[in-house]
């Protein structure tokens, strides 16, 4: 019990501390892992060797390769040309634009991992901005919450999915005839709402609109020999993607090795590529692993896990209600990986009793996928845009998150509950 109330003020404080902007985050981030295994090994619930165990390096490996065929591409020109492409087509419309990249992210994301998503077109988003002398922040915020939500739709575009469907023997199909209705009645809620909240934003036409209809694309490109080089290996990655499981091999694996492969062939001056990638994203994330870790040494995410299903058992409609928004809940402040791992075997263990269990994997693949839009560090695709949004004249700050993720999350859960309660038979199945 004492570590249990240690662990969580190390990580409230922490989270306050993120949150309130007191301190940059991946500072407050990495004093709060120091504390938590500090904590640990005093209390003896957590060590060294657990924190380095708690850390997920599958995600950090497909982070890492991803940025870094990211920053090959960057010198080529590639950017500038998908900018002035989009900038020309949206014809310097914000909306058009939001609707273009919101609807480009979300079928990225249903094949793609998130994070893979938001790096490739966060990118592109700003450099368009910067052409048009628009606010970044609609188009940016729009794509990590989109993706977050397009996710839930496929059995690969979220890691949570990957987790039910092998604990729940789902197939890739029954994603799409029992996750994809629902996650596209969300979207059209999320992108409706989105309209809406950063109405003043997209209000506001670009002062560049005849200048960027006047520039030709093919002109940004600066190194078309590297160009087309790294634009081969991250196609054969992406392809790659579609295939691992029929491969074996990890995504992380391959984002890595395309990292290698473009490396080798292109052979950049590679002290400029490192001084270019986003580290402060992965040490942020090492140490959220880390807290996240303490937090499931103690025991406190699975005793939370079965608080909450022993609340709902007697009505099973009302127990998946409570668990979509529980785990959304949690999800918002807590990676969504950890919180799908410990209700796993509690919902394994409800369906050996006798108990009817397929609807309450659906509830939990959506309080898991939807719950991350509320806050910044509830995905890794908000933390990347919001990262990447500092190179901007306008970053995304928490207090800025909280006002339009918050909204969406709750909107889509709504929504969700909504659409589970009236088909429950059907996801019961």
């Amino acid at each position: 019990m004492i570590s249990q109330i240690v662990a969580s003020l190390i990580f409230a404080i922490t989270l306050y501390l993120i949150f309130a902007e007191k301190l940059n985050r991946t500072i407050a981030a990495l004093a709060g892992a120091v504390a938590m295994v500090t904590a640990g090994i005093l209390l003896g619930f957590y060590d060294e060797q657990g924190a380095v165990a708690a850390v997920d390096f599958n995600t950090l490996g497909l982070l890492f390769g991803m940025m870094t065929l990211v920053t090959l591409l960057e010198p080529t020109g590639f950017f500038e040309f998908m900018a002035v492409w989009a900038a020309r087509f949206s014809k310097g419309r914000p909306v058009r634009l939001l609707v273009i990249f919101g609807a480009v992210t979300t079928l990225l994301s249903m094949f793609l991992d998130n994070v893979t998503t938001v790096v490739l077109i966060a990118p592109v988003t700003i450099m368009v901005c910067e052409i048009l002398g628009i606010n970044p922040t609609p188009l940016l915020m729009s794509e990590a919450l989109l993706s977050d939500t397009g996710g839930v739709a496929t059995l690969i575009g979220d890691p949570p999915n990957v987790l039910i469907a092998s604990a729940a023997d789902l197939s890739f199909n029954d994603f799409l005839t029992h996750a994809l209705p629902v996650v596209l009645v969300a979207w059209i809620a999320a992108l409706a709402l989105l309209r809406f909240l950063f109405r003043k934003e997209l209000a506001l036409p670009s002062p560049n609109v005849e200048a960027v209809l006047r520039l030709e694309p093919k002109k940004a490109i600066k190194d078309p020999v590297t160009l087309r080089r790294v634009l081969v290996v991250l196609g054969v990655v992406i392809l790659l993607f579609t295939l691992e499981e029929a491969l074996g091999l990890s995504p992380a694996h391959l984002a890595l090795g395309g990292a290698a492969a473009a490396l080798v062939w292109a052979r950049p001056d590679i002290r400029q590529v490192y001084e270019r990638l986003e580290w402060g994203i992965l040490v942020f994330f090492v140490s959220l692993f880390v807290m996240v870790g303490g937090l499931e040494a103690t025991g406190l995410l699975r005793a939370v896990a079965n608080l909450v299903l022993q609340i709902g058992i007697s009505n099973p409609v009302l127990l998946g209600v409570v668990v979509l928004w529980v785990v959304a809940g949690l999800s918002a402040v807590v990676d969504n990986v950890p919180i799908t791992i410990a209700l796993i075997p509690v919902i394994q263990n409800l369906g050996s009793s006798g108990l009817p269990v397929a609807a309450l994997w659906w509830a939990l693949a959506f309080g898991a996928g939807f719950g991350g839009n509320g806050t910044i560090i509830g995905s890794t695709a908000n933390i990347v845009v919001v990262s990447l949004s500092e190179r901007t004249r306008a970053p995304i700050t928490t207090s800025l998150w909280s006002r339009r993720g918050l909204p969406i999350m709750l909107a889509t859960c709504l929504v969700t509950t909504l659409l589970y309660i009236l088909f429950y038979p059907l996801l019961a199945r």
